[in-house]
């Protein structure tokens, strides 16, 4: 057996039982169902464990329940299953930060190419709104003419 995520569902699968006890009761109480329903019930928790078996458990971050069962050993899997390879990044100076975006923007758009801009925060975003191609600061610039905006 195979637990994807397993560190969110071992206690999905531990709190399965209760909840669903817990809502059949009250609808065999009030006379909504017949008490033979709470027969047809999911897996005790003690009662999956003993059915278990092998399992491999997948997790990005394994819960204790998981590294107990290991004994504390974990094997790290590094997946990339749509082919894609890891972009190249390159660090530079936040000096002439802007300059060289717009820069980079220029270049990709002499060849053609779009462009997408991502910021670590919302005043980032904001400042760089005022200076970037297209907005309120560079209405003259002669970037508008080749930067087209995207209309989604």
């Amino acid at each position: 057996m195979v637990v994807d995520e397993s560190h969110a569902t071992m206690p999905q699968l531990r709190g399965m039982y209760h909840g669903d006890r817990s809502r059949k009761l009250t609808l065999v109480e009030f006379g909504f169902r017949l008490p033979s329903r709470l027969d047809n019930r999911p897996l005790m928790y003690e009662e999956f464990e003993e059915r278990r078996g092998q399992a491999i458990y997948v997790s990005a971050t394994p819960a204790p329940y998981e590294l107990t069962l290991t004994g504390g050993e974990v094997i790290e899997q590094v997946v990339r299953p749509t082919g894609l390879i890891d972009p190249v990044v390159v660090v530079k100076p936040i000096d002439g930060q802007v300059d060289d975006l717009l820069a980079e923007i220029r270049a990709r758009v002499a060849v053609g190419e779009r462009v997408l801009v991502t910021t670590l925060t919302k005043r980032m975003a904001e400042d760089l709104t005022r200076v970037l191609p297209g907005g309120p600061a560079s209405r003259s610039s002669t970037c508008t003419r080749t930067c087209r905006p995207w209309n989604g």
